[in-house]
C-alpha cells in the first residue's frame, strides 16, 4: 500500500535535482560575487557563469560515476580473499611472502634514492 502512496513522486525527482542544481548554482554565484569580488577584483559573474564553474570544479577535482576512475575503487573481494589467505599462511609463509614483498620494492625504492641524490 505504502508504494502505491508514493508513485507520485516519481515524475518530480527531475524537477528536485534541477532545484538542487540551481541552488548551487546561487550559492557559488553569491559566494564569488560576494568574496572574491571584493577581496581580489576579479569581475562578478552570473548564474550561467557560475553553473559553469560548478559543472567544471565537478570535472577536474569531483570525477562521474563510471568514468575514468571508474565505480570501483577498491577491490573488496580481493581484500577478503587476500585476508582470509593470510590467516590461513603458516608464520614461515607469512615470512616468506614479507621476503618477497621488500625484494620486489628494493629496486624501486634504491631507484628513488638515487634519483635524489642525483638531483642534489
Amino acid at each position: 500500500m505504502r508504494r502505491r502512496n508514493r508513485i507520485w513522486l516519481a515524475p518530480l525527482i527531475p524537477f528536485f535535482i534541477l532545484a538542487v542544481i540551481a541552488f548551487l548554482s546561487f550559492i557559488v554565484m553569491s559566494l564569488w560575487n560576494a568574496i572574491l569580488s571584493p577581496v581580489l577584483h576579479i569581475t562578478v559573474i552570473n548564474f550561467w557563469q557560475a553553473l559553469g564553474i560548478l559543472v567544471l570544479s565537478k570535472i577536474l577535482f569531483g570525477g562521474f560515476p563510471g568514468g575514468w576512475r571508474g565505480r570501483h575503487h577498491y577491490n573488496y573481494q580481493w581484500r577478503r580473499d587476500m585476508l582470509s589467505k593470510w590467516k590461513t599462511m603458516t608464520t614461515e609463509d607469512k615470512e616468506k611472502f614479507k621476503q618477497e614483498w621488500r625484494d620486489r620494492c628494493k629496486g624501486i625504492i634504491r631507484e628513488e634514492a638515487d634519483q635524489r641524490t642525483n638531483q642534489v
